[in-house]
């Protein structure tokens, strides 16, 4: 399915997270695939994940400012050429603004949860588009979450900052639509990742899940990240500005 394109996976941790069953179902599908991660103190456990896929290249990259992502993009573009898709796997809160009540969110927490969560994907596509990093008919996808729509205890800033990455990706599909470049976003029912952790009894949420979504169970990283190629494949290529969930039906039930 995505035989001869190169995909970029942005914002990898470790082998539990959503990113990495993207990245291997992309390999399985045919792709080269391209890593960004964020720290250089990272980068050794990095490329130790990332040698199970053949030909894979790790790149360090800050969202902190534009200039920061626009040199990681360009390193990439100067060593591999341009690629096909991108997905944006990036969303940081403040500890504090996830244990404590949603309306204690400082103006600090409230800023650095929406800057690194929902403007970088923004930042990203702008700047991809501007080096014209991406080839013609290109997908770019985001991960998101049922905290975007819904009161979820303990999701708080995030939630908001995941409402803001939504919507953002309904204005960049009309923006970039025009050149045939694509923009969606799964949203993915509860995972046991290293940011769910974070989650004030995020076990229970997983048990709901599994009590009341249709298919009466949790969904995989790799069931996620089938989905993401699909997005990233020519098979969607009628669809933008979408959010697909992939939750095993949950977000369709009314209790």
């Amino acid at each position: 399915m995505l035989k001869n394109k190169k995909v970029l996976i942005m914002g990898i941790r470790n082998k539990w997270s959503i990113a990495w069953g993207a990245a291997k179902s992309a390999y399985e599908n045919g792709a080269e695939v391209l890593f960004t991660f964020n720290g250089e103190e990272n980068r050794e456990k990095v490329e130790e994940l990332i040698s199970e896929i053949p030909n894979s290249k790790a790149y360090e990259c800050s969202v902190d400012t534009d200039d920061e992502i626009k040199a990681c993009l360009e390193k990439i573009k100067k060593e591999n050429g341009t690629i096909d898709a991108i997905l944006h796997s990036i969303a940081h809160a403040n500890t504090e603004d996830l244990r404590n009540n949603f309306i204690n969110t400082s103006r600090d927490g409230f800023s650095h949860a929406n800057d690194v969560s929902a403007y970088s994907f923004v930042a990203i596509c702008r700047i991809a588009n501007e080096i014209e990093l991406l080839n013609e008919n290109a997908s770019i996808v985001s991960l998101t979450y049922h905290g975007s729509t819904k009161v979820l205890e303990g999701y708080n800033v995030m939630g908001i900052a995941k409402a803001a990455l939504e919507a953002s990706v309904r204005y960049l599909a009309d923006n970039l639509g025009p050149k045939g470049i694509r923009v969606n976003a799964v949203s993915a029912g509860p995972i046991k990742t290293l940011s769910a952790k974070g989650i004030k009894d995020f076990g229970s949420i997983l048990n709901v899940v599994e009590e009341k979504a249709p298919l009466r169970r949790n969904v995989t990283t790799k069931e996620v990240g089938d989905v993401v190629s699909f997005l990233f494949s020519n098979m969607s290529r009628a669809i933008t500005g979408q959010i697909i969930y992939a939750d095993s039906g949950y977000n369709i039930m009314g209790i």
